[in-house]
C-alpha cells in the first residue's frame, strides 16, 4: 500500500513539475515570432492617402481604435478620438475577459519603431514581446501586401498625437496562458491588379476581416464549412446580435443581391448626418456601415465580385 501511495505522490508532483514547465515555458519564451523589421518607412504623401483609406475603409484601425458618436445615426467616428482607442471589450459583449482598445496616435507610438509596428500588425506581438489577442484581426493583416502595410504606418504616423492611457488589457483563464501561443509569423502576399476583380475583391475581403465577423466560431476558431454564412453571435447592451449571411445562397445570403444594390447599400451610409428611415433606424447592427460607405465604388464591386465565388451557404440569420 505504502509503495502505491508513493507512486501516486510521485506521478502527481511529476504531472505538477511538468504543468509548471510548460506554462512558464509558454509565458516567459512565447510568442516568439522573430526581432522586428530593421526598416524606416518613408512618409510620402502617397504612402499616407492609400494608409488613410485602408485604416479608415478596409482595415478598420480607427474603427476599433477611436469613438465612435451615437448622437449621429450611424454612429460614425468622432474626429477628436481618431486613433485615441478607449473603447472597451468586455463581459457585457461576450467577451472572455476586459480589454480597452490601446492608443495608436504618435503620442503611444513615438517610441516604436517602423519595425516594431509592421510586426505588430502582421504578427501580433508587441513591442515590448508580449502577445495580441486576435481581437485585432492581424492573422488577416499577415497576408497584406507590404507596401500596403508600410502605408498604414506612414498614415499612423500622420495622426494627431492624444494625450492618454489606458490599463493593459486582462483576458479569463485559461485565454491569459493560450494567448502567448497564438503570434505568428507573416505569411504576406502581393496586391493583385484591379483589374482582376475577383482576385483584388478577395484582398480587399480578407484585409478587411470580413470572414472574422461573418463566420461562427468555436472557441475562437471559425467553424469549418459555415465560412462567410453569418450568424456569429455579437451583444450590444447585453442583447445578442448576429452577423447576416454574405454567401451567394439566394433564400438566405447575397445571391438574389444585384451588384448595384450591393454597392448602394453600403454608400447609403456616407452622410453621417443623414436620418435613416424608421425601419433602418430600428436596426441594431455592429457592421460599421458608415466607415465601409468610404470604400470606392470599384472596391465594392471588386468584394462583390468575389463574394459571389464563395461557397453558397443556406444558413438563416434572424436578428
Amino acid at each position: 500500500m505504502k509503495k502505491i501511495r508513493k507512486i501516486l505522490l510521485y506521478t502527481v508532483i511529476t504531472i505538477i513539475l511538468v504543468v509548471v514547465i510548460a506554462v512558464s515555458y509558454i509565458t516567459l519564451a512565447l510568442p516568439n515570432v522573430g526581432a522586428p523589421e530593421d526598416i524606416k518607412v518613408e512618409l510620402t504623401s502617397q504612402r499616407i492617402a492609400r494608409g488613410e483609406y485602408l485604416a479608415n475603409h478596409v482595415n478598420m484601425c480607427m474603427d476599433c481604435h477611436s469613438k465612435r458618436d451615437w448622437s449621429k445615426p450611424v454612429g460614425a467616428i468622432s474626429a477628436s478620438s481618431l486613433g485615441g482607442g478607449g473603447n472597451v471589450f468586455d463581459a457585457s459583449e461576450g467577451f472572455p475577459g476586459k480589454v480597452p482598445v490601446p492608443n495608436i496616435t504618435p503620442y503611444k507610438l513615438k517610441d516604436w519603431t517602423d519595425g516594431e509596428i509592421f510586426r505588430a500588425i502582421t504578427t501580433g506581438e508587441r513591442k515590448d514581446g508580449s502577445a495580441i489577442f486576435p481581437l485585432m484581426p492581424w492573422p488577416y493583416f499577415s497576408k497584406m501586401d507590404r507596401e500596403d502595410v508600410y502605408s498604414v504606418i506612414a498614415y499612423l504616423r500622420t495622426l494627431k498625437p492624444i494625450k492618454v492611457d489606458y490599463a493593459r488589457g486582462v483576458l479569463d483563464f485559461p485565454l491569459n496562458i493560450l494567448v502567448h501561443t497564438m503570434p505568428q509569423k507573416a505569411t504576406l502576399s502581393k496586391l493583385p491588379s484591379p483589374a482582376d476583380t475577383i482576385k483584388y475583391g478577395e484582398y480587399i475581403v480578407r484585409s478587411a476581416a470580413c470572414m472574422q465577423c461573418h463566420t461562427q466560431d468555436k472557441q475562437g476558431k471559425p467553424k469549418a464549412g459555415l465560412e462567410f454564412a453569418g450568424g456569429h453571435e455579437f451583444k450590444i447592451d447585453g442583447k445578442p446580435v448576429y452577423s447576416a449571411n454574405i454567401t451567394p445562397d439566394k433564400n438566405t445570403g447575397i445571391g438574389s443581391w444585384s451588384r448595384e444594390a450591393f454597392v448602394e447599400r453600403f454608400k447609403s451610409f456616407t452622410d453621417s448626418s443623414k436620418k435613416l428611415n424608421p425601419a433602418a433606424a430600428k436596426l441594431v447592427t455592429v457592421m460599421p456601415w458608415y466607415d465601409y460607405s468610404g470604400m470606392t465604388e470599384s472596391d465594392l464591386k471588386s468584394v462583390y465580385a468575389y463574394l459571389r465565388t464563395i461557397k453558397a451557404i443556406h444558413n438563416k440569420v434572424i436578428n
